[in-house]
């Protein structure tokens, strides 16, 4: 950071490793003129600090550090001319460090107050912030009882007429100043008592005091401002009222009470004001050191001095004097520092050098603080009884006007002198010098305040008795405090005539510390002040360098510039000129070439110098070298200029050569389509006249065919209607009676079956209990055997019972499907004879049809009837006109509300796709956002969990090593050592533990690390409760999904009908039109038909008819329209009820009388229908077909038709399915048999030993299984099985039992034969015959292999080789030795087998030792090589397996869908280890944060190096700017670490965990995490380097970061997340590279930056630097708009990334293809005592 330009934060880093690499104690000095930024820097210096170091306690101590700096702004800092928050006093802020360096503390001191401006300010100024927070906020509740308003309303706040800043919220700062009082411990009541002060001060300055006389003044009654100063400090109106206008004179023997002068009163109610103000600011800076001081012991510390800066105005007074004074004893302590470095430096190079004197300003020092000095001589004559600035002024110019040159007397003036400073001479206005000096206030006053009520102003008072150090400090606080601090005026004369007056204590103060400064090393902040106006971005040349030469600034150019003020390391010459160079001039030795290089650049060897490790050079040569490199760069840039035009040319010719050839193709196309259109439209007239001609011809003819048509059409149709009607009247009389007695039939089934069932459950119920009772006895006959057995007679039992139940449904499954095949037979004969009655009732219809001719004749007769009406034809005629024309508007308005009706469904039809859309996106977002969240939720508590195990990890750490230091102290001291009953108690819970500790590390040690287990076992118990919190949140989020889809199905169902019924009422619409048409085609063809026999007249027979049957038909249209729509909606709605009840439940028996019911609904509103027709029409045959019923009935039966197909289509589905199932079981009982079969071949293979076991094993977790599957299904069938099943396993048990007892028996006696043939000889066993063979038989070498094909996959061990094997295969067990050469995880497989052997004897308590010493011995040798990677990695991968391998062979069925057959008949079968997976998984973790841990250490030192520093591409990122002053790298070339080095570590990382075998998933989130590390650092380090921040250094990070990506390419883990990690990086790259200029370029950086945060981008524009003159400089006003567009962004404004960030880890299952039994153990482990089961 120091290489960069001057930045506060480059001098707070070097003082702080000054500190932390010399052991030294650091001091910052900033210095500067009022409004140059003197506070703000002493503030980000202490930010810094607390950013760097942190606190050592949770005490948060750096943030007490910097809540201080509002307190003290706040009541220490007001606006002048020159500054907005001019700091009117000067503090020294010691900030402590521990050994660490970690903050501990800080103290701080005050220096010279201020007090004036509390009761004076001038045009343009102000009053001390907190006067006008207060104010400002008068409003609030808490405030009201301080009677507080505008500023402008009281004296003290108002006398600059300026009580606004601009820009500052004085509401808002009172909050943040409250704010830091809580934070450092001061209450609310405290708070309030401060305020209560202030308040009273501004209520005591707005006090009028009025004449009384000449001599005297007085305060009027009532003086309402008095009296809330009274109330506010607690004090009695009368007392302060008579002290501020008279004051008490004591003599020898009497006192006088003397009447003040109104301007007297005035001042010293001035003096009052600001004596109360110094105490509570006294009290306050008190307050804040006790908030801040600490007892843990202080080592070292950093001062940082925020001090006035060098004064001078119109008119300079004692506060000037002072403050020029402190500058001058800063001044000389700055010159003995820096020239003794700069020559030092020289001295360093061995540079021949002569050394040079600089001015030095004791004398003005000694004019001021000397023997008969300025100081003495003010203090002498403040003694003096007559005392006068006047008297004192001439002492001066007696004493020192010829004696000192430094000291004038100024022409025009008695009252003045003039001193020449070390800056420039400045003339003191001698007025108000004594009295500033002795700072007086009245006693009688203070007196009345001590009497005060009010505690805080008490303790303001009370506590200046205590006793006060020279430096102004109250003894025995144990800091250095308070260095203004005035003497208490309340003591008596002897002591007032010993008290140091201002002037001698600040000279005391200033003195202790420069003895400070020259303890510890300093460092200088010189703050410039670019302008006097206030104004940004605004530089004064003129001005600034005033201010330069008043610092000393210019005085150290010129003493540099003498020497050689240009320096460059040879790396830094090398970088920066190698563009100078050719390639020959290149050698190995840096030094060598740049010695050489600058021989032939710069001919003049006086202008340069060699040093050791710099080159020196004189003004104007690194500008000459600069000029040479600007040439060589612009002759290269005009090159590259002229290539670029002529291509930029040759493509505009290009392209304008391709437009013109485009034109003039696109012309000539135009062209010949108009010629082609011209010709298609003459062809299309042709053949339109063509096709016009003939198809008005065709309608013609048309006309004529249609109208003989509709004449036939009439008759006919009333014929067939006529016949209709008999027809239904007897039909549905005869569908009436057949369901009426249906019902009653059904009606009496229902009541027998009821009564039989309950018949039934009687009898059952008795015959239950009576088998209940044998259960139990038998069930207490043998309980002793079913204990002896532990629960494996009741599985059995169970089983045999599951066998016989599924042979019991077998058989009603198959009479079911015989019955079902049956009912299937007689439902389709019944239907067959329905169906034919139906077509006999057709051909019924057709022999009426010959009724026709009858009809006929009594249609002749009704004409001759009508021509004897032939008078009457001018009235019907004119009546049938009318009708016409009334039917045609009743049309035309139907055809419109038909259209209106359509209109309408399709807007409701578009609405509700609509909404269902609408409905449908908002809840999968909301589905979407619930599981985001649920996902975020579920890594933050993974976080959590991971973090908490890190914490219980490092506590088990400090337990341990807490552990050993007490045991080592024991053993030290001789004696008895006492045992404690817990650890007894430990030991005897924990004995495993004790017996693998007794041989290592003694027993103690091994019971904490079985304590540790069962502590891991209470955090797996909180993670499953995290784990099921999880589960349950995943429930309710399917839940909802579906009740969305729910909400859905029901939806589309209601909009379903919604639709079937709009279609049913269209439809019936468009009959009901037909039907009107057909009667108006009718009424016209009869009256056209009997317009030939002549008009008949009103109230004849024929008009009678005609207007019944029109009456008639307007009645029966609005019946048969309800009607109709009636049907039809009943009937859909019962197709959807039966269809939902056939798809959502099983058939039942009694289906098809449900159906039945059904129609006989519908058959009854036929039946009303009829009624109706009956009552509304006559039984004349013409007329029973007039308004449709024929066609009406004919509908209903097809749509029972319909309905009767439906169901017998449901019962053949139904009937498939269940045959379908049937075939399933059947399949499966032929598989059962098969693997039966399958696995007694294979016991036939076995000897007869291992042939039983495998038996009885192979039926045992049969029987199991279907045990667990029964119950599951029928817990009361699963309780009679077990009776079954216990006998059968007692018939097993005796079974076994003889075999084993035939089996020892057989053994005696094959020992007896073989001890026979021992004793007699090879002949006689040649005459004898099995025994010898029976000895010999079992070596047969044909056993051999069939053992070996028969391994469990088990491995046996003894209890007492239990350590021994953890100590062979975990503790001395080395990755780079034989782990190298074994299967990937081999000790994981080997540790499963033996513990799947422990469970197959069923002994639990060598499981939980086994387990218990796995996990203490890995976390053992992680603690010895913790810090070996390939050891993490060789464990993490171990670890993993082993958990994966628990999990594979649990017996869970979501871990054993990968398995093999062999595989499932692995797993564990006595004990559930669920909990121990927990625990194991919790140490992977562990070993997974150590194994990033390893990495980070490994990486931290190269990451900057070799991602910034290094050049990747040589001659671009070398350039860096010119004139700035480099300091030499800590790191050799030849020891730089680059990006090929980085690359080479993450193979070497990568290489090593594939080879250990570690899962693909877990390699990508290590990764991910490595890439995390490599982006934080790379990006924290470019934030904080300037010499980082420009468009070359972004191509190299560009180029690295490609270089990366590459890598996880060829490692195929593109997909692993680590890329997106390098996100902030690659736009913190690609910042640095584009423009920066219009608001263009803004807007591409804010949509382009998506992954920085708003202070990094502006972080980066604020330290862009260009390296050349073809770059520039960011201009305020861009980044200005930058930070507009982004403000409204929600981020955090943290400046750096966190890269102790560690993401959450998880462990995918990865199940394991390799078999256990195929495992063989090398030699190398040397573990022989293991046997394969």
């Amino acid at each position: 950071m120091g290489d960069m330009d001057p930045h506060i934060f480059a001098v707070a880093e070097e003082a702080y490793k000054q500190m932390a690499r010399d052991e030294r104690n650091q001091s910052i000095i900033v210095s500067g003129e009022s409004g140059a930024g003197k506070t703000v820097s002493a503030k980000y210096a202490m930010r810094y600090f607390a950013t760097v170091s942190g606190s050592a306690s949770e005490a948060n101590v750096e943030e007490k550090v910097l809540a201080s700096n509002p307190i003290m702004e706040a009541i220490g800092n007001a606006k002048t001319t020159r500054n907005d928050n001019s700091s009117r006093f000067g503090k020294y802020i010691e900030i402590g460090f521990d050994t660490r360096f970690r903050i501990i503390g800080a103290n701080m001191r005050t220096y010279l107050l201020e007090k004036s401006r509390v009761v004076f300010q001038a045009d343009e100024e102000r009053n001390y912030h907190i006067f006008y927070q207060l104010c400002a906020s008068s409003h609030l509740p808490e405030f009201k009882n301080l009677k507080l308003s505008n500023a402008n309303d009281f004296l003290y706040t108002r006398q600059g007429r300026s009580p606004v800043i601009g820009g500052v919220d004085d509401t808002k700062e009172l909050s943040t100043t409250r704010n830091a009082f809580t934070l450092l411990g001061i209450n609310e009541s405290y708070q309030m008592g401060l305020f209560q002060v202030l308040a009273a001060i501004l209520h005591l300055g707005n006090v009028e005091i009025k004449d009384r006389d000449s001599d005297s003044s007085v305060i009027p009654p009532n003086n309402r401002h008095l009296t809330a100063f009274c109330e506010l400090v607690g004090v009695t109106y009368q007392d302060m009222s008579q002290w501020l206008c008279h004051r008490k004179l004591k003599t020898a023997t009497e006192t006088y009470v003397k009447p003040l002068p109104r301007l007297q009163a005035t001042n010293a109610r001035d003096a009052l004001s600001k004596h109360i103000y110094a105490k509570l600011f006294n009290w306050i800076v008190e307050h804040v050191n006790k908030a801040l001081i600490t007892n843990v012991k202080q080592h070292s510390f950093i001062g940082v001095l925020d001090i006035y800066g060098f004064e001078t105005f119109e008119i300079n007074s004692f506060e000037q004097f002072c403050i020029n004074y402190a500058n001058e004893k800063l001044q000389q302590q700055f010159n003995m520092h820096v020239f003794k470095l700069e020559q030092e430096e020289y001295m360093k190079e061995q540079i021949p050098w002569t050394l040079i004197d600089f001015y030095d300003n004791q004398p003005c020092i000694n004019l001021i603080e000397a023997k008969m000095g300025i100081l003495d001589l003010l203090d002498e004559e403040c003694k003096m009884p007559k005392g006068s600035d006047d008297s004192w002024a001439q002492k001066l110019y007696n004493t020192h006007l010829k004696t000192s040159s430094l000291f004038e007397k100024p022409r025009m003036s008695n009252r003045a002198f003039i001193i020449k400073h070390f800056a420039d001479k400045v003339e003191y206005q001698c007025d108000g010098f004594l009295e500033k000096n002795k700072d007086t206030v009245n006693e009688e006053q203070i007196n009345v305040l001590k009497a005060s009520k009010f505690e805080l102003l008490m303790e303001l008072f009370h506590d200046g008795e205590k006793a006060i150090s020279p430096t102004g400090q109250v003894q025995g606080t144990g800091g250095r405090t308070r260095l203004s601090i005035k003497p208490d005026k309340s003591r008596d004369s002897k002591s007032k005539e010993h008290k140091k007056t201002v002037g001698c204590q600040f000279r005391n103060s200033l003195q202790m510390l420069m003895e400070t400064l020259n303890a510890t090393t300093p460092h200088y902040v010189r703050c410039i002040k670019p302008n006097d106006f206030k104004m940004a971005f605004t530089f004064d040349p003129k001005r600034a360098v005033q201010q330069l030469r008043a610092c000393g600034v210019l005085e150290t150019i010129r003493i540099s510039a003498a020497g050689f003020p240009s320096r460059w390391t040879y790396q830094e010459f090398f970088s920066r000129y190698r563009v100078l160079m050719k390639q020959k001039d290149v050698l190995p030795d840096k030094k060598l070439t740049c010695k050489n290089v600058l021989e032939k650049l710069v001919q003049d060897q006086d202008k340069y110098q060699f040093g050791k490790t710099k080159i020196f050079f004189r003004a104007g040569q690194v500008a000459y070298l600069e000029k040479l490199r600007a040439d060589k760069l612009r002759a290269a840039c005009i090159r590259i200029q002229k290539t670029i035009r002529c291509w930029l040319a040759r493509k505009k010719y290009l392209r304008k050569r391709s437009a013109a050839i485009t034109i003039q193709r696109f012309t000539r196309g135009y062209q010949a389509r108009c010629l082609a259109k011209f010709m298609r439209r003459t062809q299309a007239a042709t053949v339109i006249q063509k096709y016009r001609r003939m198809y008005v011809e065709k309608k013609r003819y048309r006309q004529k065919q249609a109208a003989a048509l509709a004449m036939q059409t009439i008759l006919r149709a009333y014929m067939a209607r006529q016949k209709y009607q008999a027809l239904l009247r007897e039909h549905k009389a005869v569908i009436i009676q057949r369901h009426v007695r249906g019902w009653l039939a059904r009606c009496w089934y229902k009541r027998c079956l009821v009564s039989i069932v309950v018949l039934q459950c009687c009898i059952r119920r008795m015959r239950a209990r009576r088998e209940l009772k044998k259960l139990k006895i038998e069930a207490r006959s043998v309980e002793h055997f079913k204990k002896l057995n532990k629960g494996m007679e009741n599985k059995i039992m169970q089983l045999q019972r599951r066998i016989d139940e599924q042979s019991k449904e077998n058989r009603s499954v198959n009479e079911k499907l015989v019955g079902l095949e049956n009912s299937y037979t007689a439902e389709s004969e019944r239907m067959r004879g329905e169906l034919n009655r139906l077509r006999g009732v057709e051909e019924e219809a057709k022999k009426k049809t010959n009724q026709v001719t009858s009809l006929l004749e009594e249609l002749e007769k009704l004409r001759k009837e009508l021509s004897a009406t032939q008078q009457e034809k001018k009235t019907i005629e004119d009546w049938a006109q009318t009708y016409r024309n009334e039917m045609e508007k009743m049309v035309s308005e139907l055809k419109e509300q038909n259209g209106s009706l359509k209109k309408d469904k399709d807007d409701l039809n578009r609405m509700i796709q609509e909404q269902s859309q609408q409905m449908t996106e908002k809840m999968v977002r909301s589905i979407a956002q619930e599981t985001q969240q649920l996902e975020t939720d579920l890594n933050e508590e993974r976080s959590r969990y991971q973090n908490l195990l890190t914490e219980h990890l490092r506590l088990e750490e400090k337990y341990d090593d807490l552990k050993e230091a007490m045991v080592s102290s024991n053993v030290s001291k001789p004696g008895h050592r006492r045992t404690d009953s817990t650890h007894s108690s430990n030991e005897s819970e924990y004995t495993y533990n004790s017996e693998y500790a007794e041989l290592e590390e003694g027993s103690r040690a091994d019971v904490t690390r079985g304590m540790d287990t069962s502590l891991t076992l209470k955090l797996q118990k909180r993670l499953t409760e995290l784990e099921q919190e999880k589960q349950s949140l995943r429930n309710e989020l399917e839940n909802k999904e579906d009740q969305f889809q729910r909400d859905d199905a029901e939806f589309k169902k209601a909009r379903g009908a919604e639709l079937e019924y709009e279609s049913l009422k269209r439809q019936e619409l468009e009959s009901e039109n037909k039907k009107l048409k057909h009667n108006l085609a009718e009424m016209r063809q009869s009256l056209l038909g009997d317009a030939a026999a002549g008009a008949g007249a009103p109230g004849s027979p024929a008009y009678k008819v005609l207007l019944e049957q029109l009456n008639a038909s307007c009645e029966e249209l609005d019946v048969r329209k309800e009607e109709v729509l009636i049907l039809r909606s009943q009937l859909v709605s019962q197709k959807e009820a039966m269809h939902h009840k056939e798809t959502m439940t099983e058939p039942s028996v009694y289906a098809e009388d449900v159906s039945k019911l059904k129609d006989a609904d519908e058959l009854k509103q036929a039946c009303i229908g009829l009624k109706d027709t009956n009552r509304s029409a006559a039984p004349d045959f013409h007329k029973l077909n007039e308004d449709g019923e024929l066609w009406l009935v004919n509908q209903g039966l097809k749509e029972t038709i319909r309905l009767l197909e439906h169901q017998l289509q449901t019962q053949r589905r139904t009937y498939d399915n269940e045959v379908e199932s049937l075939r399933s079981e059947l399949q499966n009982v032929k598989e059962e048999n098969n693997r039966q079969q399958q696995l007694l071949a294979q016991n036939l293979q076995l000897p007869p030993e291992a042939r039983i076991e495998a038996s009885l094993q192979h039926e045992i977790t049969r029987l199991t299984n279907e045990n667990l599957e029964l119950l599951a299904e029928d817990p009361t069938a699963s309780r009679e099985a077990r009776v079954i099943i216990l006998r059968r396993m007692v018939d097993l048990m005796e079974q076994l039992e003889k075999q084993d007892r035939t089996i020892r028996k057989l053994k005696k006696q094959l020992k007896v034969y073989s001890k026979r043939i021992g004793e007699m000889g090879a002949g006689q066993t040649e005459g004898q015959t099995s025994p010898g063979q029976m000895v010999d038989e079992p070596i047969h070498p044909v056993n051999i292999p069939r053992r070996e094909k028969d391994f469990q996959g088990m491995l046996e061990y003894k209890k007492e080789d239990e350590l021994k094997l953890v100590k062979n295969l975990i503790l001395e067990l080395k990755p780079r030795g034989v782990a190298v050469n074994l299967i990937p995880g081999l000790p994981a497989y080997i540790l499963f087998m033996c513990l799947r052997h422990a469970d197959y004897v069923n002994d639990d308590q060598k499981v939980r030792t086994l387990l218990t010493s796995t996990i203490n011995s890995i976390k053992k040798i992680l603690k010895k090589r913790g810090d070996d990677f390939e050891t993490v990695s060789f464990w993490l991968a171990n670890t993993c397996r082993f958990l994966h391998c628990l999990k594979q062979y649990s017996g869970d069925e979501a871990f054993m869908k990968h398995n093999t057959q062999r595989q499932n008949e692995h797993c564990l079968s006595n004990f559930d280890l669920a909990e121990y997976r927990q625990v194991i998984s919790d140490l992977a973790i562990q070993i997974y944060q150590q194994l990033i841990k390893c990495m980070e250490n490994i990486l931290q030192p190269m990451i900057v190096s070799g991602m910034l520093e290094h050049e990747t591409i040589q001659g671009v990122s070398g350039v860096k700017p010119t004139g700035l002053r480099k300091r030499t790298s800590s790191i050799a070339d030849e020891g730089t670490y680059t990006l090929d080095s980085i690359l080479r570590q993450l193979s070497a990382f990568h290489s090593t965990m594939c080879q250990h075998g570690t899962d693909p998933e877990l390699i990508k989130q290590v990764v991910k995490q490595q890439f995390y590390i490599i982006g934080a650092v790379t990006l924290n380090n470019l934030l904080l380097r300037k010499d980082m921040c420009s468009w070359s250094k972004g191509m190299q990070i560009r180029y690295n970061v490609s270089q990366l990506e590459e890598w996880l390419r060829d490692k195929g883990l593109m997909t692993c997340g680590a890329k997106e990690t390098l996100e902030p990086l690659i736009q913190a790259a690609q910042l640095l590279q584009v423009k920066k200029k219009t608001d263009e370029d803004a807007e591409a950086i804010c949509s382009m930056c998506l992954a920085l945060t708003t202070a990094q981008i502006v972080k980066v524009l604020n330290l862009y630097t260009p390296v050349n003159e073809f770059e520039e400089r960011v201009s305020v006003a861009f980044i200005r708009t930058i930070q507009t567009r982004l403000r409204d962004r929600c981020e955090s404004p943290q400046l750096l990334m966190d890269t102790k960030m560690i993401y959450p880890v998880t462990f995918p299952f990865s199940p394991s293809s390799l078999a256990l039994e195929t495992i063989q153990i090398p030699g190398s482990l040397n573990l022989a005592f293991l046997t394969r089961v």
